[in-house]
C-alpha cells in the first residue's frame, strides 16, 4: 500500500497541474493573445520555473483582447478588449479557470492599456481612438464589479487627454501615461478616489521618441521612474518628487546598444531592471544603484525569441518570463539570480496562433 501511495504521489508530482491528483501549488501565469480573442493560462512550477498550460486553456475572451491586470486578491483579472471598446471581468478559480462576468464594461474608444492601483480600488483604462481618453472604475473588492468613476468637469468616467496613451503605471497616488507627439512625453496625473486630477508643474515631461516601456519603483523613500524609448534607443530615468513631479536624472537618456527596446521590467528586488530590444531579440539588464542610476550587468545581454514584447515575473523574483512576438508566439521562462541579475533560459513554450501582449501572474 505504501508503494502504490508513493507511486501516486510521484505521478502527481510530475504532471504538476494534475486537478485529478488535487495538485494547487504554484502560480497562474495569464497572457492575453489579441489575433485569437483568447486567453492562454499556465501553471508555474514554483521550484523550476517550468509552464504546464492548463487543460481548460486557452480561453475565449473579448474581440482584441490586449492587455490584463490582476486583483490583488488574485480573484479577478481584467482584461481590455481593443476590438470591442469594452473591459471583461473575469471570476479566477484556484485550479485555474476563469468564468468571465457578464456583461462586458463599456470604456472609451481601442481600450489598449490597463492599469490599477496597489490596493485593487480602482482600475484606469487607457483608449488609443481618435479621442485619446482614460476610463476609471472603482472596484468591488467582494464580487470585482466595476463602477464608474465621474471625471470632473464632464458627466462621465473618461477623461480625455492630449495624447495617445502608448503605457500607464500607477505609483502611490500618481497616474503616468506615456504618450507621443512630436517627441514622446511622461504625463502625471495626481489621483484622488480614482479622479484625475491636474498635473504638477513641468507635465507633461519629456522623454525619448515612442516610450513604449514605463517601470516605477520605491525604496528607501525615494521613488523612481523609466521609459524604454523604441525609436531613440535609450532610457529616460526620473525620480518622483512628493507631489509626482518627475526630474531628470543626471546622464538623462542613457543610450544603449541595442535596437526597438520595448517593454521594462524592474524585479521585485528593485536591484535589476531588465529592457526587452524587440529589434535585437534580447534582453539587456541593469543593476539599479544608488539615486536610481543604471548600470549594464557584465553578464547582459540574455538571447530570446524574436521580438520580444512584454515582461512579467513572479512576486518573490526568482524566474522572468519573456513573451516573444514571432510566429508562432512564444513565451520563455528564465531564473533570475539574485545576486549578480543573470538570466539563464528554463524553457520556450509555443503560444498558437498569435503572440502574447500581456502577462500577468499570480502571488
Amino acid at each position: 500500500m505504501l508503494k502504490k501511495a508513493a507511486a501516486l504521489l510521484l505521478v502527481c508530482a510530475s504532471a504538476g497541474i494534475c486537478l485529478s491528483c488535487g495538485v494547487t501549488e504554484g502560480r497562474l501565469l495569464f497572457a492575453a493573445i489579441p489575433s485569437a480573442n483568447e486567453l492562454v493560462v499556465y501553471r508555474e512550477d514554483p521550484n523550476s520555473g517550468a509552464l504546464t498550460q492548463l487543460v481548460a486553456s486557452p480561453v475565449a475572451a473579448g474581440p482584441g483582447v490586449r492587455a490584463l491586470a490582476l486583483h490583488p486578491n488574485q480573484k479577478f483579472l481584467y482584461a481590455a478588449n481593443s476590438g470591442e471598446n469594452d473591459v471583461s471581468v473575469f471570476n479566477v478559480a484556484i485550479s485555474g479557470a476563469l468564468t468571465e462576468q457578464t456583461p462586458r464594461t463599456p470604456v472609451g474608444t481601442a481600450p489598449t492599456l490597463i492599469a490599477m492601483d496597489s490596493t485593487g480600488s480602482y482600475l484606469y483604462v487607457g483608449n488609443t481612438g481618435q479621442q485619446p481618453s482614460i476610463s476609471v472604475f472603482s472596484i468591488d473588492s467582494k464580487t470585482g464589479h466595476l463602477s464608474p468613476v465621474i471625471q470632473p468637469p464632464s458627466t462621465g468616467n473618461t477623461a480625455y487627454i492630449g495624447l495617445t496613451p502608448i503605457n500607464m503605471a500607477v505609483s502611490g497616488s500618481v497616474l503616468y501615461v506615456t504618450g507621443q507627439g512630436l517627441q514622446g512625453y511622461v504625463l502625471a496625473f495626481p489621483l484622488t478616489m480614482g479622479v484625475l486630477g491636474t498635473p504638477p508643474a513641468g507635465s507633461p515631461y519629456l522623454a525619448g521618441n515612442n516610450p513604449y516601456g514605463l517601470a516605477t519603483f520605491s525604496s528607501s523613500g525615494a521613488s523612481y521612474l523609466y521609459t524604454a524609448n523604441k525609436l531613440d534607443d535609450s532610457v529616460s530615468e526620473f525620480s518622483i518628487g512628493s507631489n509626482g513631479a518627475l526630474t531628470a536624472l543626471p546622464g538623462n537618456p542613457i543610450s544603449i546598444s541595442f535596437t526597438a527596446p520595448t517593454a521594462l521590467l524592474i524585479a521585485p528586488s528593485g536591484k535589476y531592471l531588465f529592457v526587452a530590444d524587440q529589434g535585437s531579440s534580447n534582453l539587456e539588464g541593469f543593476s539599479i544603484g544608488s539615486g536610481g542610476s543604471l548600470n549594464l550587468l557584465a553578464s547582459a545581454p540574455f538571447a530570446t525569441k524574436s521580438s520580444p514584447s512584454a515582461l512579467a515575473c513572479d512576486s518573490v523574483g526568482r524566474y522572468v518570463f519573456v513573451a516573444g512576438q514571432s510566429t508562432p508566439g512564444s513565451i520563455q521562462s528564465f531564473f533570475l539570480s539574485s545576486g549578480n541579475g543573470t538570466l539563464t533560459l528554463i524553457s520556450s513554450y509555443s503560444v498558437a496562433p498569435g503572440a502574447p501582449t500581456s502577462m500577468v501572474l499570480t502571488k
